[in-house]
């Protein structure tokens, strides 16, 4: 029954809406994962009957909690209560008490956590095949490497087995994997998502990272578990701000012709360049960067302080059990037992000097863009050199969190061989949801299939040319909320739920007088509030909008609503005199919230 539907967060909430349980999901994964046959996905599946069990916990549909009923993975080094924690090493595991503090976000939020997946033994490595477990197969091409170090994370997500799935990014760990699997790589700005209980590879630079089908995907995980945590030493109340429409103009650098670099590769070079003025057509001002000091600033990745952090994680394993440790992991690593803390020092000294240059280069620029790779490596170029391609493979990655910027690796349109295209937007710290914005907007027009599955994302025409609907979206705010009084209204009017949004802050919200039931009001009020107001959207066949908008009492009435992205969709409006003598609440933000307060 589930075998064509895709596991988008729309497309799930949707079915469960309809009546699809969440155990029927996970049914769905189980026949998925047998059809897909690549047992080094994961290092440790859940037990199927526990998932259902969890899955059944659940309840009924609660469109409040943004997650409920969407499944996601882990990577092994980021901790799952009960569950071992490998880090890709036997030897290394250990079984936490608790969940790490984004896993409990995500759960807290409804999502159901599937299994731990495979990695680069100690998150060191670009290519996905360097574990004792083996390695995953690429969802796309088998011959290729699944990259990495997050390689199973990024295979699960592409083959649409989960809706999106956690990695870790030291050096683009995060983003590799999502170039060669054609899915989304989020990396968020350093400290906006907490590291606690995960382990670490550089605890200065790292970062949960979010792979999903979808920009929307991989930020509405994001949104969630961005939570503030005040026992990461490292952490930062990092904004998640509503993904909105992209300004014009943006000036967006790209690396120069002397300097950019592809390995010989003339087809990736042929797409990103396509990409590029794709980019430029879509109202964007490129500029061409010298990108040496960037280079510069990638290779201090594995010198001086940076290895020797790696080094510290697994010191008494390497004194104690060195063959424990995978080959070229150890060779990496153990580099660090010929620095000194003086060659620490220099190598810090030497980044902050390149820092300075590179902001000089950035200056003027609100975004750069890369190829997420610059070449692509099958499973035997890596059997013939285990350390080149790697390497090669970090080249418009490694510089990225030794800058403290955020980025976002999105699919573009197959290169003209077939395989994935990918490119990068990276920003300053904090602009998050600029990079997921332009990108968002990119890969709307970007036809291709959403990962290694059949379905299509919309291309430029669909976009152009959508197909009529037989169906209103409405926003409402009140009494017409799922599971509050007059949300009958609705539902016995085949309504279906959409989603959740908020409201521009062009809007105040009062409670009116009368009932019951309760209502709200929502008025425009230009600078009115600097707190959007929460709205659920419902889709109602048109036939029975009529009927509908009759039984609307005054002073309210349906009209156009603003959203937080500038958007607008019809909704529930009042007009300014329903606030004479009524409650503002605007500072709740939403209805719930309000009627929750007074019990």
């Amino acid at each position: 029954m589930l075998s064509n539907l895709l596991f988008t967060i729309p497309e799930l909430r949707a079915a469960y809406q309809k009546g699809v349980a969440p155990v029927d999901v996970i049914d769905e994964i189980f026949t998925r994962l047998d059809a897909v046959d690549d047992p080094a996905i994961f290092i440790h599946l859940c037990d199927r009957e526990l998932l259902r069990q969890e899955a059944m916990a659940l309840g009924a549909f609660d469109p409040g909690k943004a997650l409920w009923g969407i499944p996601f993975a882990a990577k092994d080094n980021i901790d799952v209560a009960a569950i071992p924690t490998t880090a890709a090493c036997p030897a290394y595991a250990y079984t936490p008490e608790s969940d790490a503090f984004v896993i409990a976000q995500l759960r807290a939020a409804g999502a159901l956590m599937i299994g731990k997946t495979n990695l680069d033994q100690f998150a060191t490595g670009l290519v996905g095949i360097r574990s004792p477990y083996g390695a995953p197969r690429n969802s796309v091409d088998p011959l290729v490497v699944p990259g990495g170090s997050s390689g199973g994370s990024g295979v699960i997500v592409g083959h649409g087995i989960v809706s999106f799935s956690l990695g870790t990014d030291t050096a683009g760990s995060g983003r590799v994997p999502a170039a060669l699997n054609n899915i989304i790589g989020l990396k968020p700005s350093l400290g906006a998502l907490s590291a606690s209980g995960v382990v670490p590879a550089c605890r200065t630079l790292d970062t949960i990272s979010i792979f999903a089908l979808t920009v929307d995907d991989a930020y509405a995980a994001f949104d969630v578990a961005a939570v503030y945590d005040d026992t990461d030493a490292y952490a930062q109340p990092i904004a998640t701000n509503p993904l909105h429409a992209v300004p014009s103009g943006l000036r967006i650098g790209v690396p120069d012709a002397k300097t950019i670099e592809f390995f010989g590769d003339t087809i990736q070079e042929q797409t990103f360049r396509r990409d590029v003025d794709h980019l430029a057509g879509s109202g964007a001002h490129i500029v061409e960067v010298d990108f040496t000091p960037f280079y510069d600033v990638a290779h201090m990745l594995y010198q001086g302080a940076w290895v020797a952090e790696r080094y510290t994680v697994i010191e008494e394993l390497l004194k104690d059990d060195p063959d424990a440790v995978h080959p070229v992991t150890r060779q990496i690593i153990c580099h660090a037992e010929s620095l000194s803390a003086a060659d620490a020092f220099r190598g810090m000294y030497r980044l902050q000097e390149l820092k300075r240059v590179a902001e000089s280069a950035l200056s003027g620029l609100d975004l750069l863009c890369v190829p997420t790779i610059p070449t692509f490596y099958g499973v035997d170029d890596l059997e013939a050199d285990p350390i080149t391609p790697n390497s090669n493979f970090g080249t418009y990655t490694n510089f990225v969190n030794l800058l403290d910027m955020c980025g976002i690796a999105v699919p573009t349109a197959p290169r003209e061989d077939g395989r994935p295209g990918s490119l990068t937007l990276l920003a300053r710290s904090g602009q998050d949801a600029l990079t997921a914005s332009v990108a968002r907007c990119f890969e709307m027009k970007c036809p291709r299939n959403l990962g290694a599955t059949s379905h299509r994302a919309p291309d430029a025409l669909e976009l152009e040319n959508p197909p009529q609907s037989d169906r209103l979206e409405v926003a409402v705010c009140g009494a017409h909320m799922a599971e509050l009084p007059l949300n009958w209204q609705l539902t016995n009017r085949n309504g279906t739920f959409v989603r959740t949004a908020k409201t521009s802050e062009n809007y105040r919200f009062y409670a009116l007088a009368g009932g019951p039931p309760e209502r709200p009001g929502l008025v425009w009020t230009e600078g009115g509030t600097s707190q959007p107001i929460g709205l659920e959207i419902w889709s109602l066949p048109l036939d029975q909008v009529g009927s509908f908008l009759n039984g609307i009492p005054a002073p309210l009435g349906l009209g156009s609503v603003e959203l937080e992205d500038g958007s607008m969709v019809k909704g529930f409006i009042c007009e300014a005199r329903g606030a004479i003598g009524a409650r503002d609440i605007s500072e709740f933000g939403d209805w719930r919230a309000y009627l929750a307060s007074k019990r």
